[in-house]
């Protein structure tokens, strides 16, 4: 038999008996007693597969007395060599269990615990915040009904940090609480448990929503580093400056005053990092030429905006900004790169990305040309366009806001 220790008035026990089927008994006192369904999980551990390590008092909180200092408590299983969870490497995944009720929590411990998962506990929502960026779980269990921070206040605060907003969110609410079901959806819940927990239930859902969180945070590792590649190509040339920072801002800017739509103005802002993106397998020796290229040299420049959109195919994220990358050097009369689109063929983010484009460049310092002011750059912008180089309502439109911003 394998004894859990705790400072609880009683005892919690794990009951292990090879392949047979396995109760969990936990007293707290003597007036609480609970038991899991006596079906046993094809993936359960024997005996021979589970170590679960013992905790000493020393070092585990009383759970009766109010933590003064963070107020979570740590309980850790350990795996013999030949065990690891399925489909998830070697990398062991963490659990946070928040509760302010203890026998509640120690009865998410011994489960998730037998199910090989590392179980961090907090008693309340101020210490889950805490220990959610201290120790970033894959997975956060967590209570409705507490007192000071409510479950619903954790969670909405987490989705709306960049830092935690990927980690999942289980509720854990009474059998039929709509109400507070309805709640967590709209504070970003990302599933609900009912309880007393159902054990087999439990770890499905917990290993489904860990595994989903790992496979959005290598599309997010993989953007952000699509993000860095454009911001060391764009420091390969000192004269640009922030040239990227300020398109993202006005992308945003301009993006919103059309009307856009949510993705639209996010697909415009993620093209001021990634339109030239495609500059990374540009030799130096044409990137950064001081005097007029010559024609082969600017066949070679041109290539740029295929190799990005080479780069960015493979995220399906970036399926908005791709037409944006490829095409925002194309003209509205067909005289433009690469495909000589003209007027609607090009994509309507690409004209607007090309707005705010030239105009930074315009009213940019650079060591060919002194920075023109608004009103100029509008009117080389406005000639242009009369070229039949860009669409004149859209020009218009672009005028219009520039006068907003600069009264503003």
């Amino acid at each position: 038999m394998i004894q859990w220790k705790s400072n609880y008035t009683g005892s919690t026990e794990l009951k292990v008996a090879g392949s047979n089927p396995t109760n969990i008994h936990n007293r707290v006192g003597e007036n609480h007693a609970l038991s899991t369904n006596s079906e046993r999980n094809s993936s359960e551990l024997s005996t021979h597969d589970l170590k679960v390590k013992q905790i000493d008092s020393e070092d585990v909180s009383n759970y009766g007395q109010e933590n003064t200092n963070s107020k979570l408590f740590l309980t850790t299983t350990l795996q013999d060599k030949e065990y690891n969870l399925d489909c998830f490497d070697n990398d062991i995944p963490k659990v946070l269990v928040v509760d302010d009720h203890a026998a509640s929590r120690m009865t998410a411990v011994a489960l998730l615990g037998m199910e090989g998962y590392e179980v961090i506990e907090a008693e309340s929502g101020s210490a889950a915040v805490h220990l959610v960026s201290e120790k970033q779980p894959d997975l956060i269990l967590l209570d409705v009904m507490m007192p000071e921070m409510d479950g619903f206040e954790v969670c909405q605060l987490l989705k709306q940090d960049e830092q935690t907003r990927l980690i999942p969110v289980i509720f854990i609410t009474a059998l039929n609480d709509r109400r507070s079901r309805i709640r967590g959806i709209e504070v970003g819940a990302d599933d609900f448990l009912s309880k007393p927990f159902d054990r087999v239930e439990l770890a499905a859902r917990v290993k489904s929503l860990v595994r989903q969180k790992r496979l959005n945070e290598d599309l997010d590792h993989a953007e952000k580093a699509l993000f860095s590649i454009a911001r060391a190509i764009e420091s390969r040339d000192p004269n640009t400056g922030d040239h990227c920072e300020r398109l993202v801002n006005l992308g945003k800017a301009f993006g919103e005053y059309l009307g856009l739509s949510r993705n639209q103005v996010r697909d415009l802002m993620w093209g001021g990092y990634l339109h030239d993106i495609g500059k990374v397998g540009i030799s130096d020796s044409v990137l950064l030429k001081k005097g007029k290229l010559t024609p082969a040299e600017w066949e070679e420049m041109r290539q740029h905006v295929l190799i990005g959109e080479q780069i960015c195919q493979p995220l399906r994220s970036m399926r908005g900004v791709i037409p944006i990358i490829r095409s925002h050097h194309e003209r509205w009369d067909g005289s433009g790169y690469p495909d000589g689109l003209k007027e609607n063929e090009i994509p309507f983010l690409a004209q607007v990305f090309q707005m705010i484009d030239i105009y930074d460049a315009l009213t940019s310092e650079r060591p060919y040309k002194k920075a023109f002011t608004p009103t100029e750059a509008l009117s080389i912008m406005m000639e242009e366009t009369d070229k039949g180089w860009r669409d004149k309502k859209l020009m218009q439109q672009f005028t219009e806001f520039i006068g907003t911003i600069n009264h503003s």
